[in-house]
């Protein structure tokens, strides 16, 4: 049985993938093993192409964990989108981020406690990635 936090990143990705759609891309869901890429999307046209990696908060946080790769996976074709699941007045709001890797690159910071060490971006530096879909450009 897949654990919460599986099950949120799932519903994260086809939220992600079903925008993607709903703007008019191409999109196909990678398979699990895939490293770095949840999505593969394209224009019409594939002219142009990109994979996505998707982040997901069950919950509405002031952070999102990247991982210790996101330091090195950037590339002008590889594309972040951060979500919070947000609750508000009974119904789910999700709220979107869309930024480039090489700025999530930038932005990862390192954190550690004890035992544990993990790599996170401040939802406060990635503002103006809010509803960004104009990164991925004209979808025809």
């Amino acid at each position: 049985m897949p654990s919460k936090g599986q099950m949120t990143g799932m519903r994260g990705v086809y939220l992600v993938a079903a925008e993607l759609s709903r703007l008019g891309f191409i999109v196909s869901p990678t398979s699990r093993s895939a490293a770095g890429a949840d999505l593969l999307v394209a224009n019409h046209s594939c002219s142009r192409a990109f994979s996505v990696q998707v982040k997901t908060n069950g919950t509405s946080r002031g952070f999102f964990l990247v991982g210790k790769a996101a330091h090195k996976l950037k590339a002008r074709s590889h594309i972040y989108v951060l979500l919070n699941l947000r609750q508000r007045r009974g119904t789910e709001e999700p709220e979107f981020f869309v930024v480039p890797s090489i700025t999530v690159a930038r932005l990862t910071r390192e954190y550690a406690r004890r035992n544990s060490t993990w790599y996170a971006v401040n939802r406060s530096s990635l503002l103006q990635y809010k509803d960004r879909w104009a990164i991925f450009g004209n979808p025809t």
